[in-house]
């Protein structure tokens, strides 16, 4: 006998059921717009790392500083972003994934901070290769904190002045 569930909670319940090209066109047509706008994003972000190196390049033997301020700057820019978007407004359902996972996704770059790493030990500078890798995340997690917190304190600053009636 067969199920005596409907076809549509049948594909709900149990993906592989019911006619699978239907399934798997609707699935992609609602994730669709989510990854074009995760990949335009992505480019965005990457273009705009790739730039910054070009345009504060660092030497071999160094610490990667463009690398570590990147990650650090783009962390932050995820913590005022996540604060803004959970705790002021309702963004659209493809702004988090474009600027969050996209654009910053493209531009923190975490796989440069395991070369650079590699590149530090391999070429003979392995206390400065233990630095970066122990300051980059630690840099990373401190900027994104900072930046809730400083995001939470700005807008409660600004919700307190508004209640207040200190606005114009």
């Amino acid at each position: 006998m067969g199920s005596s569930r409907s076809p549509l909670v049948e594909g709900v319940t149990n993906p592989g059921a019911g006619s699978a090209p239907h399934a798997r066109r609707g699935t992609w047509r609602g994730q669709g717009p989510v990854v074009c706008v995760v990949a335009v994003g992505g480019a965005a972000g990457a273009v705009a790392r790739y730039g910054a190196s070009l345009l504060w390049p660092t030497k071999t033997d160094g610490f990667p500083w463009t690398t570590f301020a990147i990650n650090a700057v783009g962390c932050a820019l995820i913590g005022v972003f996540l604060a803004l978007i959970t705790e002021v407004w309702a963004a659209h359902r493809l702004v988090r994934p474009f600027f969050g996972t996209g654009v910053l996704g493209g531009f923190t770059t975490f796989s440069t901070y395991t070369v650079d790493f590699e590149r530090l030990i391999d070429g003979g500078h392995p206390a400065t290769g233990l630095a970066y890798l122990a300051a980059t995340p630690l840099a990373a997690l401190a900027a994104v904190w900072a930046a809730v917190a400083a995001t939470r304190r700005t807008v409660g600053a600004f919700a307190a002045r508004g209640e207040s009636g200190g606005g114009t």
